[in-house]
């Protein structure tokens, strides 16, 4: 992957819709890749075919959804990386995006950290022998996740530092990171080595792009000047029952992008 691209995540943009409806919208609207959440759950030799057919690739999915502020589950946390690295190397994809639980009430934030970075401290090896990216998510706690550990983005910035582990990075999420802090532009620009994928949605209301206060044709245009190569997840519920047209535009302004960045290096 040598440029900037969109990808659809087909369990908000099509949530209730078959895999074969939606990998072939995203095909129509020219978008080159699907992400998704778990994998637990999911026929994949279903999704895979539709994956296919479409001539989609397969972006990023999770790993499960087990604390990593909490020590108790570290051991859990751990055998369900191994278990997803499997699932990834069998798709094809490197990214795996990972919460890391809510905030757990009488412990330190100090202790919380820690532990943290411990458990991915000890997965790492296990993600560099794959050649697999895990990358963890912020998310904000107004909204969307009250309770959550993980929402500013300086912080975890701060973590990936302390793992120094190149297979360990953000999944800077513009969404959420519009609601729990702004300054989208200069926090990207300022970690970009420490970003492995970013993932989108309007603000407010985690709609279409086009719907909200984020101007995305010039962030995207930012990330991609600041020599980002991977993919844009679009994680939005739709307003609109027909999706084709925002998903569209959303793969013109990656063109116009592209052929900016490509007239650049003539």
């Amino acid at each position: 992957m040598n440029q900037f691209s969109p990808s659809v995540c087909i369990d908000a943009v099509f949530e209730g819709r078959t895999f074969q409806e939606a990998c072939r919208t995203v095909h129509e609207a020219g978008i080159p890749a699907i992400e998704f959440w778990g994998w637990w759950d999911k026929d994949l030799d279903a999704l895979q075919e539709a994956q296919h057919e479409n001539e989609l690739v397969i972006s990023a999915c999770c790993t499960k959804f087990i604390s990593l502020v909490n020590a108790a589950d570290r051991s859990a946390y751990v055998d369900g990386v191994a278990a997803s690295i499997e699932v990834v190397k069998r798709l094809g994809n490197n990214i795996l995006i990972s919460q890391v639980g809510d905030f757990c009430e009488g412990v330190s934030r100090a202790v919380q950290h820690e532990s943290l970075v411990e458990g991915l401290r000890e997965v790492a090896p296990f993600l560099e022998r794959a050649h697999v990216t895990l990358v963890i998510e912020p998310l904000n706690d107004r909204v969307d996740h009250p309770g959550y550990y993980l929402v500013q983005s300086d912080e975890a910035f701060q973590i990936i530092d302390e793992v120094d582990s190149d297979n360990i990075k953000v999944v800077f999420d513009i969404y959420h990171q519009q609601i729990s802090e702004g300054n989208l532009i200069e926090n990207i620009r300022s970690n970009m080595a420490k970003i492995g994928h970013f993932h989108a949605a309007g603000s407010p209301g985690r709609h279409e792009l086009q719907k909200g206060e984020t101007s995305y044709p010039y962030v995207f245009e930012q990330i991609r000047a600041a020599g980002f190569t991977g993919y844009a997840g679009l994680e939005y519920w739709p307003t609109d029952s027909e999706c084709l047209p925002s998903l569209r535009e959303v793969a013109a302004w990656f063109r116009k992008i592209q052929a900016q960045a490509d007239s650049c290096d003539n």
